[in-house]
This record gives structure tokens, sequence and C-alpha cells, in this order.
């Protein structure tokens, strides 16, 4: 398992970090996904054979959140 660490904009209530755990959880390959609604960052444990980062980034963005650069 790897560990990645990401900003996520427009994340303003414990909603939006259930809604961002729940679209990151539901991907194969995905062992831990914890967003903090403080610090803006959501960190996630997954398995790099099967999802990469890219993968990780358009879950959130499907979620309706946009990762930072």
């Amino acid at each position: 398992m790897e560990r990645v660490e990401l900003t996520v904009e427009g994340m303003t209530c414990g909603g939006c970090v259930k809604s961002i755990q729940n679209a990151l959880q539901g991907r194969p390959g995905v062992g831990k996904a914890e967003a903090d609604l403080d610090s803006k960052k959501v960190v996630i444990e997954f398995d790099p054979a099967q999802i990469q980062r890219d993968g990780l980034v358009q879950a959130i963005e499907e979620a309706g959140f946009d990762v930072a650069a």
C-alpha cells in the first residue's frame, strides 16, 4: 500500500468530508481515505497496482471537488 496526501478545494462541511471519503472508498484499490475539513486535506492509502494518483484525483473531482496542483 502507498499513501498520498492531497489538498482538496471546496470542502466546506462534514457532508463534504463524507462525500469525498465515500467517493474514494468506493474505488477498487483504495484501502483507507480520511478527509480533514480544517486542513482541507485527504490522506489516502491505496494499492498502486489497482489505482493510480490520477484515478484518486478523478474520484474526488467526480464528487464535485477540486484537487490543488
